[in-house]
């Protein structure tokens, strides 16, 4: 019997043995090292490639992927299509001329698969069509131009899928893939083929989308077919754990940085519709078998919950998430739709929230998003404190806190300025300077075809740039430790403290010893929360104060996404006791080594600011032990988890269920644990291939102590 790696007990066995091999081929990497045979399509014999317009250009290039991309068929596969082209894999459109990659692909995104759901790709010709007789002005109808060329070469390639698998006997995936995604899925296996023929098609392009709400989009075509009887549950259970399983046809094993499955394919389940109705179907809970089962980290799946939510569901997370592997996390949908309401979005708007593929809040087939991200501690240090000069003076930690507000507030504005750069406004119209072409996804961004702009250009319904703050539990901790020993107790002036931080601490050790045990976020001690409560406040007001004034939304957001390994060298020693270069704190999360006070502390320190007004979200980590979750207790314990989470006002968080002995053996022994998968931020991987680094991150995320290498 195959078997899949599990943190806590053994995985259950559902699906048919031929379904395992297949799931475990997948995470082995084997379809992965495939599509690295073929790197990309060439450009160079194409004819009149050089004079050709940017848009031109790709117009050719999306063509010759359609017509030269490898079919791939897998043994026994129930849902088809594949995105074969290396290059794509990378984040870039897999088309060269002269040996070099000519475009980046778009990710940060979830298309409007909902609406292809409903017309079909021929009701969106229908809209180009209409869009052409309103447009005349140059760039809009090349643009869309543009968007009938892709629609007919995805029409190519899906041909050479369907005559493929007839010809290898497939005709029932044949017979799915000639209706859908064209027109309007009949039946659960059209519409799964649906999806994931568009998703796979946007790869293929070197496009990265979220999928976003699985359950709300197909749960009514399993329903149907259930009943009728077209379809018996565990039939069902064997499409969709063929759906998970394609989502792996990227893992090539190796190490390479931060991780195997880092491809925003993200999934939400559960929660409200737009109508304010309950979403939870027999999908959702099919979804969460497939992940119990399998193990699969590639589809990273956010559940909305709230005081609404099923129990029986409530259980069914709880099940998954003690297995381990981080695929699980969870917001607060009330007060997420609130943050949202805040932010002026209708409510319909607001009840549909998904995500961009990562954990950042947008509304799903509606949204251009970008963030922007910036250390918190780096100009808490080297602005605020100015210890890379002589060191800055204040006389109360008030006039220490507002100068490092202010200080944030100009990175505020300077992300603005950069980023309004392109922008020009004549008429009362505003417009963007060209960017790169982006048509495949274009297409299914409602906005884009009614204005003819493209993605990048200002096409969809609400534009979002959104400032990240990093670095938030050290800028806080680091706060307290001045507040208490600086300027309540005046152990020494802050100048004395400035020296020797600039000393890393050296020849200052009982010094150090009360920096370390000066109060920090996530323990539930008011002395720092307080601080985390204020500055996320002040941080929020500065990012609304950007709106309204040019045509994008500046929600406001707290991550690292792993740059706490990047920022580390660039850091000095911390006030509270840490020493230069350093890695810190992750997202919303209390620094490692800090939090002292178990989960439920560290939720409290969480949700004492207002996580209402960031409106982007603010991810929490939560890493639990195995054996604190084992049997009945443990999973009542983590159901009273989510539960605590969502009563106390929590937003957004991903728990791990990791034992830091076995992430070390894991580093020592990769061949045994190679469908070991963790939760890193916003995306699951495979920990074998982190790099060493990255590795030793995780391992301290999760409690454990690296080697000293």
């Amino acid at each position: 019997m195959t078997e899949f790696f599990s943190m806590g007990p053994e995985r259950p066995v559902r699906l048919t043995e031929k379904t395992r091999i297949f799931a475990k081929d997948s995470l082995d990497h084997r379809y992965g090292l495939d599509t690295q045979k073929v790197r990309a399509v060439s450009m160079d014999g194409e004819p009149g490639f050089e004079s050709m317009s940017d848009i031109a250009r790709y117009d050719a290039a999306v063509r010759r992927i359609a017509l030269e991309a490898p079919v791939r068929i897998c043994e026994g596969e129930m849902i088809s299509g594949a995105a074969t082209l290396g290059l794509a894999v990378e984040h870039t459109v897999p088309a060269t001329y002269k040996g070099k990659a000519l475009w980046s692909g778009v990710s940060h995104l979830t298309v409007d698969f909902a609406g292809v759901l409903k017309r079909g790709l021929r009701g969106v010709r229908a809209d180009v069509e209409a869009s052409l007789k309103t447009h005349s002005r140059p760039r809009e109808t090349e643009f869309l131009k543009s968007c009938l060329s892709t629609l007919d070469s995805f029409e190519i390639w899906n041909r050479r899928y369907t005559d493929a698998l007839r010809e290898a006997g497939y005709s029932d995936n044949a017979a799915a893939m000639e209706r859908v995604p064209l027109d309007p899925p009949r039946s659960f296996r059209e519409a799964l083929q649906s999806v994931w023929s568009v998703f796979a098609f946007l790869r293929l392009c070197g496009n990265w989308p979220g999928i976003g709400r699985l359950d709300a989009m197909l749960g009514g075509y399993l329903k149907r077919d259930l009943k009728s009887g077209v379809l018996t549950e565990d039939a069902a259970r064997e499409l969709v754990a063929h759906f998970f399983i394609k989502g792996c046809e990227w893992i090539r094993g190796g190490v390479r940085g931060s991780g195997d499955a880092q491809h925003y394919q993200n999934l939400v389940l559960a929660g409200t519709d737009e109508n304010g109705l309950e979403v939870t179907n027999e999908l959702t809970f099919l979804i969460l078998d497939v992940i119990e089962e399998l193990g699969i980290g590639d589809f990273p799946t956010t559940l909305r919950i709230s005081p609404r939510t099923d129990p029986a569901l409530l259980r069914r997370a709880a099940e998954v998430v003690r297995l381990g592997g981080g695929v699980l996390a969870f917001y607060n949908e009330d007060l997420v739709i609130n943050a949202l309401l805040k932010d002026g979005y209708p409510l319909r708007e607001a009840r549909s929230f998904a995500n961009d593929g990562c954990w950042e809040v947008q509304v799903p087939g509606k949204t251009y998003f970008i963030y922007t991200p910036f250390d918190a501690l780096k100009i808490l240090q080297e602005k605020t404190l100015k210890m890379n000069g002589e060191g800055a003076d204040f006389d109360s930690f008030g006039e220490l806190y507002a100068a490092f507000v202010s200080d944030i507030r100009d990175k505020l504005e300077e992300r603005y300025a950069h980023k309004t750069e392109r922008l020009s406004k004549k008429d009362g119209e505003w417009s963007w300077a060209p960017d790169i072409p982006c048509t495949a996804v274009s297409l299914l961004e409602e906005g884009c075809i009614r204005r003819a702009r493209s993605y990048l250009e200002g096409g969809p319904e609400y534009e979002l740039y959104s400032p990240h703050i990093g670095g938030l539990a050290d800028a806080v901790n680091s706060l307290s430790a001045i507040k208490k020993l600086v300027f309540d107790e005046k152990r020494l002036t802050l100048k004395e403290f400035i020296s020797v931080l600039n000393a890393d601490w050296e020849g200052a050790g009982d010094l150090r010893r009360l920096a370390l045990s000066c109060p920090c976020y996530g323990n539930d001690d008011d002395f720092a929360d307080s601080i985390y409560a204020r500055l996320m406040a002040d941080f929020a007001a500065g990012c609304r104060e950007l709106n309204g004034r040019s045509p994008y939304r500046f929600p406001a957001g707290v991550s690292t996404f792993g740059r706490q390994l990047e920022w580390a060298p660039d850091r000095k020693a911390t006030p509270f006791g840490r020493r230069a270069g350093e890695i810190l704190a992750a997202n919303c999360s209390p620094t490692p080594q800090t939090d002292l006070a178990g989960a439920t502390a560290v939720i409290r320190s969480y949700a004492k600011a207002d996580l209402s007004l960031i409106p982007n979200g603010a991810a929490l980590d939560l890493k639990l032990l195995p054996d604190s979750l084992e049997g009945e207790d443990g999973i009542s314990a983590l159901v009273a988890l989510m539960k605590g989470f969502v009563k106390l006002g929590g937003f957004f968080f991903q728990p791990d269920v990791e034992d830091p002995a076995i992430l070390k053996r894991a580093q020592e022994d990769p061949e045994r644990y190679q469908t070991l998968s963790v939760r890193v931020s916003g995306w699951n991987a495979r920990f074998v291939t982190l790099n060493r680094e990255w590795q030793d991150m995780v391992i301290a995320q999760n409690g454990g102590i690296p080697d000293e290498k």
